[in-house]
């Protein structure tokens, strides 16, 4: 499990969530706090989010733009007792006229901003702290075709594979599987990885391209896409195309709890050389993760962009954030207070607003993301160091912005 939330945050009397109980006379749907899954939203003033009128609102902005052209549809946590609406129909419609320098003015205007609160804590500094992780689109060597120095294929999504939705099932699957093989008529668990490595797809397997080893294939994986440099030069992009649905381990865990590095200062680096330094203890590790990832080639997405995310759209290097689809929509701004870390040495106040436009199988509950650091070894640094407590703040749409659009 990730390391402790240790309450580094300067401790905040929790008055706002106790005068929300205590205030709305005789009407007491005022007085009901909001919640998504196990979080109490706590509203808080712009004025009081450190940092908020320094950042570069224009980047969120463009950022929220980009992601409003593939709007999301509601989420499971909206039916829930005392959720909020996530609908972004009205901000959307006024994001595309916003002129120069008014980036703050919008935020301000369509959306109020509240604190994701852990209930089950006492010290205001546990409430209020998350956990953010970091991710990086890697750029490795591969082939065409399999040769003695490219031996591990990156699989395309095959036929049969059937992905299901956050509570959709099938009958007699586990309920808890994300994904199906179909079988006529019927539907089994999909293999899992260890299966798939031993042939269980057969004639299915259908290789894009060849990497050097498992471990480059365990990156690409644990990453969800990456672009793939060919030996006549060319850099092709491969993106998540769908999982085998099975529950994901993450190797470097299983790694610092094997005894085998510390944790304090694991690095991307650190641990895929400790993998490529022991082949035999690696093959069992990379096999206990069951979750394996398929792609596909894509040629959409222009150089300089980032890859695509679950929302459908490119990537924004230090704005684009992946959150848990099951409780949050895409789009959704979110105020990040925290710190990131420098590959040299120390690190850097975090003070920044980004757009859920991702998810991932690790990421899980309202106070928990991962945050898109671009593409690259520098970006693979600091994602591999960035894991660490922050305050997550979502700005959930208003129902009726003054002076918004109708």
């Amino acid at each position: 499990m990730p390391p402790a939330l240790f309450p580094r945050f300067a401790a905040r009397p929790a008055v706002l969530f106790l005068a929300a109980l205590l205030i709305g006379g005789a009407d007491g749907a005022k007085s009901a706090p909001l919640r998504v899954g196990e979080a109490l939203l706590d509203p808080v003033p712009f004025s009081a989010l450190p940092g908020f009128s320094g950042d570069d609102l224009a980047a969120a902005l463009a950022t929220f733009r980009a992601t409003c052209a593939a709007q999301a549809g509601p989420v499971l946590a909206e039916a829930a007792p005392g959720a909020p609406g996530q609908d972004l129909a009205r901000p959307c419609a006024a994001a595309a006229g916003v002129p120069p320098g008014g980036a703050k003015d919008f935020f301000q205007q369509f959306f109020s901003a509240y604190r994701v609160l852990r209930p089950n804590h006492d010290a205001a500094a546990e409430r209020e702290a998350g956990f953010l992780t970091g991710y990086f689109e890697p750029e490795l060597a591969g082939s065409p075709v399999q040769t003695p120095d490219f031996t591990v294929p990156a699989l395309a999504r095959p036929d049969d594979l059937v992905s299901l939705e956050p509570g959709e099932t099938r009958p007699g699957l586990d309920p808890t599987l994300r994904a199906a093989r179909r079988d006529g008529d019927a539907f089994r668990p999909y293999p899992d990885r260890a299966a798939i490595e031993d042939g269980a797809l057969g004639p299915g397997a259908r290789p894009l391209l060849w990497l050097r080893d498992a471990v480059d294939l365990l990156v690409l994986q644990v990453q969800g896409s990456g672009r793939v440099r060919l030996p006549d030069g060319r850099s092709l992009r491969l993106a998540y195309d769908g999982r085998n649905g099975r529950p994901y381990t993450s190797v470097a865990r299983l790694i610092v709890t094997g005894g085998h590095l510390p944790l304090e200062g694991l690095t991307l680096a650190r641990w895929t050389g400790w993998l490529r330094d022991n082949p035999g203890l690696a093959r069992d590790l990379i096999r206990r993760n069951a979750s394996y990832i398929f792609f596909r080639i894509d040629d959409g997405v222009p150089e300089g962009a980032g890859p695509r995310g679950g929302a459908g759209v490119p990537l924004t290097a230090g704005r684009s954030l992946a959150v848990d689809a099951t409780l949050w929509r895409y789009g959704l701004p979110f105020w990040l207070d925290g710190s990131l870390p420098d590959p040299e040495g120390g690190t850097a106040p975090l003070r920044r607003l980004v757009v859920a436009q991702d998810t991932g199988s690790a990421i899980l509950g309202p106070a928990r993301g991962d945050l898109y650091l671009g593409t690259g070894a520098r970006a693979g640094a600091v994602a591999g160091l960035l894991r660490d407590p922050a305050r997550f703040v979502v700005l959930l749409p208003k129902q009726n912005p003054a002076g918004g659009a109708p």
